[in-house]
């Protein structure tokens, strides 16, 4: 693809996530080949003009008019660029079209989805061709999955190879979450049972390790003075896409096991936590409640710069295999915005520029960039450790 006129372009740039990202760029990289995208070209102009604060070089940045209603335009976009990245969510209703453009041209392209039916159906209907092109999809590379992700691979290669493994993830944060978030959570929750069928199909035709088992544990509540208090199961993405890479790498032995939970001060929030879930995933089954639930954010709005300063979020695994065991902790700054442009930004230079394995198809974070996109986020502030 060195003939390609791009390096990475920004699709969804004039949203929220999606302008930071830009932002990022802006500031990390000057003098790369880059543009961005959208479908309102006005919009782009003001980003454009926002960024050219930034550098004035980028007063001159490509703007590319493009479309997911209009295929003509994803096929141009993946044909003139390395890497793609999207922002533009809720995926499950505006991804796949550019899925299917990179998959066609050989085109690498990474999103920050948190949509575990929209991966699957990317899988079902991209994988193989992606595999044929070239092209690596690379899913969920912000706060959705690249902490936990990258965090166990990072676990896993300070323990010895060949052995039984058994993970822990405790995920921390205190941070403000924007309207696309929202949306897409209540996309995520409304649509549980077409989720549950797309993930029966992907599971009957993708293909397991024969001679190693990978396995999630769902756990229960209980607490973990290490992880900071009451630790609850939290059955998001992040622990599929881990479990993905553990069938995908050898590394993580003949006997992978993994368990995610969500971290809480106080027993009280446990049961505040559970019945604000099982009211929002109730409301969003009906359309006429799923709506006015989608009414309380517009998907435009965001953290101020202020709430995205004092954001933070801190994961802390425990391994153990035999009699052996380790703490390892991934953390950083603002989750959901500041550092998941950074993540997404990072992954896609990866992709678009360091010497990685030769694979293709939708790969995760671990799979697709590994080492090389561990020693990118730490050299950009985010911290991998070894606590003891």
């Amino acid at each position: 693809m060195t003939d390609r006129e791009h390096e990475i372009v920004v699709y969804g740039a004039t949203g929220f996530t999606g302008g930071l990202t830009a932002e990022y760029l802006a500031r990390s990289v000057p003098g790369a080949r880059w543009a961005l995208a959208g479908r309102n070209h006005a919009k782009l102009e003001l980003v454009r003009a926002r960024l050219a604060e930034i550098d004035p070089a980028l007063a001159e940045l490509p703007l590319i008019a493009a479309d997911a209603g209009d295929p003509a335009s994803m096929r141009a976009l993946a044909e003139s660029t390395k890497v793609v990245i999207s922002t533009v969510g809720p995926y499950i209703h505006y991804g796949e079209p550019l899925v299917a453009a990179c998959a066609a041209a050989g085109t690498d392209y990474v999103d920050l989805t948190g949509e575990p039916e929209f991966v699957d159906r990317m899988w079902l209907g991209y994988h193989a061709q992606a595999q044929r092109t070239g092209a690596r999809l690379v899913h969920s590379c912000g706060f959705d999955s690249i902490p936990y992700d990258l965090g166990v691979l990072y676990t896993v290669n300070q323990l010895p190879e060949g052995v039984p493994l058994r993970v822990q993830g405790f995920v921390s944060a205190g941070a403000t979450f924007s309207g696309g978030t929202f949306h897409s959570a209540v996309h995520v929750v409304g649509r549980l049972r077409q989720a549950a069928n797309v993930a029966r199909q992907r599971s009957r035709r993708e293909e397991r390790p024969q001679q190693r088992r990978v396995r999630g544990i769902a756990g229960r509540p209980h607490t973990v003075p290490a992880a900071g208090g009451w630790v609850v199961p939290f059955p998001s993405i992040d622990p599929q896409t881990v479990l993905r890479s553990a069938r995908a790498l050898d590394r993580y032995g003949p006997d992978f096991a993994y368990e995610h939970y969500i971290v809480v001060k106080r027993l009280p929030a446990v049961g505040g936590l559970a019945v604000g879930a099982g009211v929002v995933t109730a409301l969003a089954q009906l359309a006429p409640t799923r709506n006015l639930l989608l009414k309380l954010k517009d998907p435009g709005e965001g953290p101020t710069p202020e709430q995205r300063e004092k954001a933070w979020f801190r994961v802390r695994f425990i391994a153990r295999t035999g009699d052996q065991e380790i703490t390892t902790q991934v953390s950083g700054g603002d989750p959901g915005y500041g550092e998941t442009s950074k993540m997404l930004s990072e992954a896609a230079l990866c992709l678009a520029r360091d010497e990685l394995p030769k694979r293709a198809g939708q790969l995760t974070p671990a799979v697709a960039m590994g080492q090389a996109l561990i020693d990118r986020l730490q050299a950009a502030g985010i911290e991998f450790k070894v606590l003891q």
